[in-house]
């Protein structure tokens, strides 16, 4: 080993296995036993050979050879001479992987405190002093002194020479006044003397004013210096008793903080740390390769930012210490040392010196804050979420999702050529098994010419297998589910349509990541917990997130359980359901024709008792899918009727029942959406006829308000709130009339109808008026929009409609960034929740009112506690 490497022993990291990782403050010995050596220039890569300088970040003999198995010098290449140390260049002959593990150090000439323990809230070093942390910022950035030593004995002196001198001109004195003004400038001083106490913050005015009087009281000193030397004195257990002692008599104030202060240096006692080593005296240098300098064309390098706040410190460093040699005056000394201490500060935490403003570390050639060791480890770019929690994974793939009709509620349709990468090791299992192959080159070869063994191996080993589908955001446990996979031609992923609002997807783009669960145990994980027909109800409510959003199954429900007026075969009587239908195969009966059938002595047909009762087809085929003990269903479907449906299922038979029926309810409802044909023409909607009334009426009106506003009867805002309520008015009363303009056998009115798409609202917009537009800044503009879609917009119209598209894009973007932010905190906050109980079997409870004057936010809340666990009996 080369002699600049011989006081720092050889440090290789251990792997173990473990369970947990405790972080606590290093003590200089353990930063130099982590080290291979001292860096003490700030030079990286020479410029000529391009090999990293010696003593410098990059060097070869602290960090380890940059080429495999080769010394600088390249006296020594290759494998066979691993372990020797080169006598000429002092580099090591290994890996170049070392220089991933392997650490440095710099040695301060002076402690600098870390900006963790003293920025952080609360201050860790305010709180073992016992003083608030601008004080201690002021100390430490040679803006004020503190106090390290006082003479007791001093203070006792200084007190009786104040008394004697006191008691002496007060009897000289006749005037009463001057009496009192030479009492309170005594007590003043007195209590000077009294307050001046070790860690006590002067300022640079009261420093030079007490060193003046009170010279021989005490002894202050300034800089980072001053502390760590008040540090090194304390004896944490003693400090431990003191704190103790004080609680027990202090007040509920002083006692909080007191409590903060005993947490801290009870976990400091508990672990072992020392207080001083909150201060660096010396720093450790990370891994080179974890802070690369990269060769761009042109001779140039790009550099990691770390580079240049090491490169900071390490030439503040080197100049202080010529300064000190030489004896530089004290001035300029201060000035190097708050700027060393402002260059270590800026390499441990950029981003909080002086809030990341003007003072923070800057690049030179970009003018941005230089990323710090804290900017590398926190936020979603850090080293933590970004790299190790959010790494690549292999046996993975990506592609557009598109909707799957024919799947099954836990199948998806996966590329052949993508599930084939993705189980290729379980392929080439099977090919060598089956001696298609003899070795895994062959076996590769073969994948790679697509022979016809392979796909029906491929078919034979998805039979049992799940992968899961997973579609970011990941917001909830529902948006990674697992599904057995179908083979089909194409690129893109087949999703079944019913997954879709678990994973809040939809087809217009949206992407979706495969992964293969590759051990047996993660197969059974898959298969009995994650799997789509064991996630049909929302981990939050316990209602069916299967059925919240059927639309297509809506509308076929809706069309082929409605009853058309007049149809063929209208009034006819039937003995049995099955007779009703058949007379409709052979053309007899139109599917939606009202027709008498006799009910039979069936569950589902209980309620009419064997009796004569009215229905449709339609009707009969749509209950024909449901259990044969759940009830019929003899009225329009539409979704509402649907999910409740679903929910009497469940409520019946358990969640388990659920897939099959619902796959069944989607045949039947597309396969009727398409017979349906309904489409969509802007001939569906009309402009309602009494709409220039009512229009005229809210004209009339608005005059009305601004004539009493140019009057000053009424104030700005209140003529703003009133003429809004005027044209909210007018707007809900078009809206009252528009449903009459509608054709009742019409598409338009069939989709909103059935709750399949749109709302009264949308269709106001389209045929009555676009009413009132919310500008950015949250105000509803005054100017109604009162034409519609229909008849179109004037130029000023369609301008006014702008603000509001600009807030709802705006708001969007906002809105999910501010949600996603509230999630993590809310996590951060109850990670340490743990429920132990399902109930617990308290009769407390929350009183819940009607909240709402429409009641629509009762009957959500009612629906809510339907299946969560209520301290009473809930009856509606």
């Amino acid at each position: 080993m080369s002699s600049t490497q011989q006081p720092f022993a050889k440090h290789t990291p251990a792997t173990p296995n473990f369970t947990e990782i405790s972080l606590k403050l290093a003590s200089p010995e353990t930063i130099l036993e982590w080290s291979h050596g001292e860096v003490t220039k700030p030079e990286t890569i020479n410029y000529r050979t391009q090999r990293p300088e010696k003593h410098g970040l990059f060097d070869e003999r602290i960090f380890g050879p940059v080429e495999d198995y080769e010394c600088s010098c390249k006296k020594y290449r290759g494998i066979r001479y691993k372990g020797i140390v080169c006598e000429k260049c002092g580099v090591e002959v290994t890996r170049a992987i070392v220089r991933r593990e392997r650490m440095g150090h710099i040695d301060l000439c002076i402690p600098v405190s870390h900006i963790w323990f003293l920025r952080g809230v609360p201050s860790r070093i305010a709180m073992i002093l016992g003083i608030t942390a601008s004080s201690v910022e002021k100390v430490i950035y040679f803006a004020g002194y503190i106090v390290t030593k006082v003479s007791e004995d001093d203070r006792g002196r200084l007190l009786k020479e104040l008394d004697t001198e006191f008691k002496t001109k007060y009897k000289a004195l006749q005037n009463e006044d001057a009496r009192e003004a030479l009492k309170t400038r005594a007590d003043d001083m007195k209590k000077e003397i009294e307050n001046i106490n070790p860690g006590v913050v002067l300022d640079e005015a009261s420093f030079h004013r007490f060193s003046i009087k009170y010279s021989t009281l005490f002894e202050a000193r300034i800089g980072a210096e001053a502390i760590f030397e008040l540090f090194k004195q304390v004896n944490l257990q003693d400090l431990l008793k003191r704190l103790e002692k004080e609680r027990e008599t202090a007040g509920a104030m002083e006692r909080a903080k007191l409590d903060k202060r005993l947490s801290l240096v009870r976990g400091m006692v508990n672990a072992g740390v020392r207080p001083e080593w909150m201060f660096l005296t010396r720093i450790p240098v990370i891994p080179p390769a974890i802070r690369p300098m990269v060769a761009l064309e042109g001779g140039r390098h790009a550099s990691s930012d770390l580079n240049d706040l090491y490169r900071r410190v390490i030439n503040r460093n080197n100049r202080l210490k010529k300064l000190i040699d030489i004896m530089a005056p004290d001035v300029i000394l201060r000035n190097e040392k708050r700027i060393l201490q402002e260059a270590v500060d800026a390499l441990i935490d950029n981003s909080i010196r002086h809030g990341g403003g003007a003072y923070s570390a800057m690049s030179q050639a970009q003018r941005r804050p230089l990323k710090s060791l804290s900017d590398y480890l926190k936020s979603k770019q850090g080293y933590f979420r970004q790299n190790l929690l959010g790494k690549r994974v292999d046996y993975s793939g990506r592609s557009v999702i598109v909707i799957g009709p024919e799947l099954a509620l836990d199948q998806c349709g996966l590329p052949k050529h993508m599930a084939l990468e993705l189980f290729r090791p379980f392929v080439i299992a099977q090919l060598l098994k089956q001696e298609l192959a003899y070795n895994i080159r062959g076996a590769g070869r073969l994948i790679e010419d697509g022979v016809p063994e392979v796909w029906a191996i491929l078919e034979n080993v998805i039979k049992h297998k799940h992968v899961l589908l997973n579609r970011a955001p990941t917001l909830h446990r529902q948006g990674i589910q697992a599904f057995r996979p179908v083979l089909i031609e194409g690129n893109a992923i087949q999703v079944h349509p019913l997954v879709c609002r678990a994973f809040n997807a939809d087809f217009d783009g949206d992407q979706m990541a495969v992964h293969v669960p590759l051990s047996e145990e993660a197969q059974m994980e898959a298969r009995e917990i994650i799997s789509a027909n064991k996630n049909i109800l929302k981990p939050g409510s316990a209602e069916p997130v299967v059925s919240e959003k059927l639309l297509d199954m809506a509308l076929g429900a809706y069309w082929m359980t409605k009853v058309i007026p007049g149809a063929l075969g209208e009034g006819k009587y039937f003995s049995s359901p099955n007779d009703a239908i058949n007379a409709y195969d052979y053309g007899v009966i139109d599917f939606r024709a009202k027709v008498h059938v006799l009910a039979t002595e069936t569950e589902k047909y209980a309620q009419y008792e064997g009796k004569i009762f009215e229905t449709t087809v339609g009707r009969l085929i749509f209950n024909s899918v449901l259990p044969s003990d759940h009830d019929f269903i003899n009225d329009i479907i539409v979704q509402r009727t649907l999910f409740a449906v679903i929910i009497d299922i469940i409520d019946a038979r358990g969640p388990e029942a659920v897939p099959p029926i619902v796959d069944k309810l989607k045949k039947l409802g597309l396969k009727y959406a398409t017979l349906s044909g309904t489409t969509w023409g802007i001939d569906e909607v009309q402009v309602p006829k009494e709409k220039p009334a009512i229009i005229e009426k809210a004209r009339v009106e608005e005059r009305g308000i601004l004539a009493a506003f140019e009057e000053g009867l009424i104030s700005r805002d209140e003529r703003r709130r009133m003429i809004v309520e005027v044209w909210h008015r007018a707007k809900t009363e078009i809206e009252r009339v528009l449903p009459d303009t509608l054709d009742e056998n019409g598409s338009a009115y069939e989709m909103w109808k059935s709750g399949a798409r749109g709302s009264l609202g949308q269709i106001a917009q389209m045929a009555g008026m676009k009413g009132l537009i919310v500008n950015t800044r949250g105000e509803t503009v005054e100017f109604p929009i009162l034409s519609s879609m229909k008849e179109g917009m004037s130029p000023i119209e369609y301008f006014t409609t702008t603000h509001g598209s600009r807030k709802g894009l705006a708001d969007t973007a906002l809105q999910t960034a501010k949600a996603g932010y509230l999630t993590r905190r809310l996590f951060v906050v109850a990670q340490d929740a743990i429920v132990t109980e399902s109930d617990c079997k308290t009769k407390a409870g929350v009183r819940i009112g009607r909240v709402s004057a429409s009641g629509i936010f009762f009957l959500k809340m009612l629906s809510t506690l339907r299946v969560e666990l209520s301290s009473l009996r809930v009856t509606y």
